[in-house]
């Protein structure tokens, strides 16, 4: 970047303009040049006042009715009471002063019949709507001469990102002083000049300008196209460099036994009581032959909630056992990583017992490894891993630590992918004598276009059937305010428990006081189920008078006094307790000694109970899509058709309702993690708003920009195959340098 670009703004603009700028996060040049448009005004397309909400923060274009100054009798002073239009619907204007000459200069401007942009936040007096002491910038009015006044007032209009300190015209205004200047030696561009000839793509410096200072429609739409283009394609820039590294690397190749053979996955096969989906099947195929090659594979295993990844996950584990390997299974919780174990075991059966009385001759053993286990049951796991006699090895981030070592780990699968990080995953890498194998599995499925763009250096497999004999998911939205539907609520849990089945309730918090979600306070063991995935907590369609979020020993005590839930145990579950007692929790549950478990988004992954068959979600409204379709994903897995409530205090028509409603409607994933897409940033979509920074992404729209997204795609694998290294690329270079912070830095290597 050049020394252009790093300018502080407090040099460029001086410190009493610049400070407003630094609390939005504004400090460099670059940093105002990437502020880009929100959306664009035309000086004759008005504002529908009509759509104006109360306590709503706006800026609307608009034409002057009328305008009046006039003193106050009651509380002294004077008035200046002003009425804009969009031609159907009016707005007031209220300017106060102590006399009246001091709003004799606005009465003077705001003539009427100009047009102008009037910021402020919406009030209601008296019935009617109005801005009270807005700032506003009429059209031609603020220019310097007529030649000026009639460009401005033909041309479209940027309308920022403000805030009530600095609204949009200053950001215009202080856009242009920096803008202005700049010659294309200021601005250096990542995309080289031979994929903009082949693509008839402008240069950077002309499309900041054409975005910041357009003359038409067609220049700031063509402006955000090309720097929509470069930010997919330093991104794809990045993903092809890891592909290429990747590419290079040599593995161990671990082939299948032939039929001759003793195989521990020839015999798992052999016992397996149900038979696999074709998808398993051609899925498991493809990961066969990928770990038989000297190269480390590379994939990402999605499917919906209920397709069966696990069972394509161990036949893969087994296959690497069976060529004298081990496999490690990373899970990011304590409770799945035992959920995990015990599920592993259960499906081996003897296989699981190698080396035991009554196990099989040709068997494995699955070791547990998790941060708080006894002493005695970590140095036998531990052991286990190291002497190789435990060929399947699961854990948590102990799995990590510098105490862990194994014999030959030949696969690593890392399951919920999104909440490791690269230094996590590639410690664990870091085991193996050559670059191991690596199974990615998410349960949450994702539109092809993410796939291409977030996991761009994983091919990318996907099961979409449900094994048979699941039954459906029932979902119904039960409004939080409604006494009557929470009554049902419980009678339904109780008509469930009274069959012998098991229920779920689901709350984003702990304790009552805690401040925010219920992973506030951490667990020391990498426990990031406790960290719900919110939208809303204090998103514009929460409103101050919104309760407070429910807490899991608030819940709990309150359902053990409901009588309609009389002798019925309940039990409690979440990341604080000690692991003992979680395995106990979770135990009785799957018994049925404590048939209703009050638990955190804890059981958001992989915790399987086919008695489960009702989920109930407390503050349904202030999560993400995907989370509740993981939540609602672990009831309905056996042969008793599940039951979902989700409980809301979302307004209707908000984003929040929208949420709840489309989960109510549809439990078709993919459709979900569109929509998911969609109501949520891209910044939040590739990482980065995960920690509170702001993403280099400020314009590429991962779904709509699809193809624009392959060509971007295209173009970096060509450019990165000729020039590994960049070093014929410097501007290409330094932009992945620049802007994929050590955050977003993370997120792609977590792929």
């Amino acid at each position: 970047m050049t020394a252009r670009l790093t300018e502080p703004l407090t040099t460029t603009l001086g410190k009493r303009a610049a400070g407003p700028l630094a609390a939005m996060g504004i400090v460099t040049v670059d940093d105002l040049l990437r502020h880009y448009p929100r959306r664009y005004s035309e000086p004759g397309r008005l504002t529908d006042m009509e759509q104006l909400q109360l306590g709503e923060h706006v800026t609307v274009m608009a034409r002057v009715q009328s305008a009046t100054v006039r003193q106050m009798r009651s509380r002294g002073g004077a008035l200046l009471q002003a009425t804009v239009t969009d031609g159907h619907g009016q707005l007031a204007l209220t300017f106060f002063a102590k006399r009246a000459g001091a709003l004799r200069p606005h009465e003077d401007r705001l003539r009427p019949g100009r047009s102008g942009l009037f910021t402020g936040v919406v009030s209601e007096y008296r019935g009617r709507r109005q801005l009270t002491h807005p700032d506003y910038v009429l059209v031609g009015v603020h220019a310097d001469d007529d030649e000026e006044a009639m460009i401005e007032a033909s041309r479209p209009i940027p309308i920022y990102p403000a805030t009530a300190s600095v609204p949009t015209w200053r950001i215009q205004r202080a856009v242009r002083t920096v803008l202005d200047p700049l010659t294309a030696a200021d601005v250096p561009d990542p995309v080289p000049e031979e994929v903009r000839a082949r693509l008839g793509l402008g240069s950077r410096l002309d499309a900041l300008r054409a975005v910041h200072v357009p003359g038409t429609d067609t220049d700031w739409q063509e402006g955000r196209r090309r720097l929509r283009f470069e930010e997919a394609f330093v991104l794809q820039s990045v993903l092809a460099q890891r592909r290429a590294r990747v590419s290079t690397e040599a593995a161990t190749a671990r082939p299948p036994r032939g039929d001759d053979e003793a195989s521990l996955l020839a015999d798992f096969d052999a016992a397996l009581p149900f038979t696999l989906t074709q998808g398993q099947r051609s899925v498991g195929e493809e990961i066969a032959a990928e770990l038989a090659r000297p190269r480390p594979m590379q994939r990402l295993l999605q499917g919906e909630v209920g397709s069966g990844k696990t069972v394509v996950a161990l036949r893969a584990m087994l296959q690497v056992v069976d060529a004298g390997g081990q496999a490690a299974l990373l899970a990011p919780t304590e409770v799945l990583a035992a959920q995990h174990a015990r599920s592993l075991r259960r499906m081996l059966g003897p296989l699981a017992e190698g080396g035991l009385l009554g196990g099989a001759a040709n068997g494995t053993r699955v070791a547990l490894l998790t941060g708080s286990q006894p002493a005695a049951a970590r140095k036998e796991s531990l052991l286990a891993a190291a002497s190789g006699e435990a060929g399947i090895v699961v854990g948590t981030h102990a799995l990590l630590g510098d105490q862990v070592q194994f014999a030959d780990l030949g696969l690593v699968v890392v399951d919920e992918q999104h909440r490791f990080g690269v230094e996590q995953r590639d410690a664990l890498r870091a085991k193996a004598r050559s670059a191991p194998h690596l199974l990615v599995m998410t349960a949450t499925p994702i539109p092809r276009t993410v796939a291409m763009t977030v996991f761009g250096d994983l091919e990318t497999s996907t099961l979409s059937e449900v094994p048979a004999g699941r039954s459906g998911i029932t979902s119904h939205v039960v409004p939080a305010d409604n006494p009557r539907w929470i009554e049902r609520v419980w009678d339904r849990v109780r008509e469930e428990v009274d069959a012998g089945r098991r229920a779920y309730v689901v709350c984003p918090r702990i304790h009552p006081d805690d401040e925010g979600g219920a992973g506030a306070k951490g667990t020391g063991d990498g426990d990031f189920d406790e960290v719900p995935e919110f939208l809303d907590v204090a998103g514009p369609d929460a409103g101050d008078e919104r309760a407070p979020l429910r807490a899991v020993l608030e819940v709990a005590e309150s359902l053990r006094e409901l009588p309609r839930l009389d002798g019925v145990e309940i039990g409690v579950l979440h990341g604080q307790m000690a692991p003992a007692d979680k395995d106990e929790a979770m135990a009785r549950f799957a018994s049925g000694a404590a048939p209703v478990l009050v638990s955190t988004t804890v059981v958001e992954v992989g915790v399987d109970v086919p008695q489960a068959t009702v989920m109930v979600i407390f503050d349904a409204d202030r999560f993400g899509v995907s989370q509740l379709h993981q939540l609602r994903g672990r009831v309905g897995r056996g042969a008793d058709p599940g039951l979902c409530l989700l409980v809301s205090t979302a307004r209707p028509g908000t984003p929040a309702a929208a949420r709840v409603e489309a989960l109510a409607r549809t439990t078709d994933g993919f459709e979900l993690a569109a929509l998911d897409l969609e109501l949520r940033s891209e910044g939040d979509v590739l990482g980065a708003a995960q920690s509170g920074r702001s993403s280099s992404l400020r314009l590429l729209r991962v779904v709509a920009d699809a193809d624009l997204i392959a060509d971007a795609r295209t173009e970096a694998t060509a450019v990165v195959a000729a020039d590994p290294d960049l070093t014929d690329h410097p501007e290409l270079a330094g932009a992945i340098a620049e802007q994929l912070d050590e955050e977003q830095e993370e997120f792609l290597e977590r792929a």
